[in-house]
């Protein structure tokens, strides 16, 4: 059993919070990889900032403002380069980057890299090309992103209506796939609904959360769209399993896409840009379709739509997939890490 400490200095969040309100990827992934290390017999301490001092699925969660042991086997720095400071003693150090990897490039970031010689890991290949060979830092792994439990073990289902649904980042893209839906997909499916789950309350950022506002103002008023605003991990899946696809035109800077695996876990076709790490999370043409542009993209969507036989399949390929979609896999490959 390997002691192993985690620290994050970002949002407000513990073990407990996935469960009682919406969170970001990264404060998902967290949480999630503490409890999987804790499940293989592991000794985890969380650390976050605000996170309440309290023990959940193994782990014992603490605020970081109170700081963080010395010393330990895995010291787990999440993402931000203030963390990467602290356990000093630890035996082998990991820093978890979650962002395209370019702003590492900067000499503040740089330096305590060298200091540290960190293991870097990144979420899968696109992620890992966004950082030069160059780049200061210890050896590089590679380590996709687990599913939590909510999402997994669903069963097969019968095609359900023309529902699709939105689960990123309103304004990672949102805006143009408002243009294709109303534009395109509705004047072939007439009946069609795009849910929207998403806004500001998963980021804790009045200034983000206003920046969203136009754009969310936009989708609650367009025709064939229901603006359903963020859920829980919980009552997410719940919402997912009454959809028939997951639609997203994909962003520059996502290096893994939590919601498109989320959704793929829970057996929903998905119709994606082939833009940055998408073309990782989705099997073009056997889980969904990875669109080259917006003409594929609304095609493909018009075609899950009203293809029962296609939906039946690629459903049927996305529950399969999701059988090595957990927490245990990554958890296993941070484990080896502390060796």
């Amino acid at each position: 059993m390997a002691a192993i400490v985690l620290a994050d200095d970002g949002l407000p969040f513990d073990g407990l919070t996935a469960d009682e309100r919406p969170l970001g990827g990264a404060e998902t992934a967290f949480a999630a990889l503490a409890a999987a290390l804790a499940a293989r017999g592991h000794g985890v301490r969380a650390f976050a900032r605000g996170a309440r001092r309290i023990e959940h699925a193994g782990v014992a969660w603490a605020p970081v403002e109170g700081g963080v042991p010395e010393t330990a086997d895995l010291y787990v720095a999440n993402r931000g380069h203030r963390v990467l400071a602290l356990c000093r003693r630890a035996r082998r150090v990991a820093f978890w980057i979650h962002n395209p990897a370019r702003y590492l490039l900067k000499w503040r970031y740089q330096w305590p890299l060298l200091r540290r010689r960190p293991t870097l890991v990144f979420a899968g290949p696109w992620h890992a090309a966004t950082y030069p060979a160059w780049g200061m830092g210890g050896r590089r792994a590679i380590i996709p992103l687990g599913v939590t439990p909510p999402f997994l073990g669903m069963a097969e289902r019968p095609p359900p209506p023309p529902v699709a649904v939105f689960t990123s980042n309103p304004l990672r893209g949102l805006d143009g796939l408002l243009d294709l839906w109303v534009g395109r997909v509705l004047a072939a499916v007439p009946g069609a609904v795009l849910r929207v789950y998403g806004g500001g309350a998963v980021y804790g950022d009045a200034a983000l959360a206003a920046r969203m506002a136009p754009v969310l103002a936009r989708a609650a008023a367009a025709p064939g769209v229901e603006l359903c605003g963020p859920l829980a991990k919980p009552a997410l899946a719940a919402a997912l399993a009454t959809a028939r696809i997951f639609v997203y035109g994909g962003d520059r800077n996502e290096t893994f896409c939590l919601a498109a695996a989320e959704a793929q876990a829970a057996g929903l076709p998905a119709v994606v840009g082939a833009v940055a790490a998408l073309p990782e999370r989705v099997r073009d043409g056997e889980t969904g379709s990875v669109a080259a542009d917006d003409a594929a993209f609304a095609a493909a969507t018009v075609r899950l739509l009203v293809d029962d036989a296609l939906w039946r399949r690629q459903h049927r390929a996305a529950l399969a997939a999701a059988a090595g979609a957990g927490w245990d896999v990554a958890a296993a490959r941070f484990e080896r890490l502390a060796a």
